[in-house]
């Protein structure tokens, strides 16, 4: 059956559920799904994935909020855990999508997988807010313990923002 097609605002768009539905019942999301050991391979290299590069955010976080590592620069600790986390981040999202195709209808119909990518976007606009705001700014507060009010804020709201995003998806692999 085609996807249901409806017309919103001058705009044709195309019935997610179905989409969704289709990329589930796909070659490939049928044997991510039913392999033995597939899917629990690319989940446990999520997982690990996530651990790595949320735990180093965090670190990075703290030092932003002033409550870690105050007498550490905040250049010299992000030259040294952003290259780690990001190749964390990078293998965690891969995982995360090929997790999704296997999944996609269940996780469509989760309340809380519709969270997680809205705290997800969230997430992406405050690190977009953190680099364009207070990062050209490091200079001036680099030895800092206490940086300026804007790059606490973004810290507190990554770490806010990334304990969301984890208990929205444990919760969302529970309700399945």
């Amino acid at each position: 059956m085609a996807p249901a097609i409806e017309r919103s605002g001058g705009f044709l768009l195309a019935d997610l559920a179905g989409i969704c539905k289709s990329i589930q019942d796909s070659d490939i999301g049928t044997s991510i799904r039913e392999s033995t050991y597939t899917f629990p391979i690319i989940e446990t290299a999520h997982v690990i994935c996530l651990a790595i590069s949320v735990g180093l955010i965090l670190i990075t976080d703290l030092r932003l909020t002033g409550t870690i590592l105050k007498k550490r620069r905040f250049t010299e600790l992000w030259a040294q855990l952003k290259p780690i986390f990001t190749v964390g981040f990078v293998i965690m999202f891969v995982t995360g999508i090929i997790l999704f195709l296997s999944q996609a209808y269940k996780a469509y119909e989760s309340v809380f997988f519709r969270t997680k990518i809205l705290l997800l976007i969230l997430a992406a606009a405050n690190a977009l807010a953190f680099e364009y705001t207070s990062r050209p700014s490091v200079a001036q507060w680099d030895t800092a313990a206490l940086p300026p009010p804007r790059a606490r804020f973004a810290g507190w709201a990554s770490i806010i923002l990334w304990a969301a995003i984890i208990a929205a998806g444990r919760t969302m692999a529970y309700t399945f």
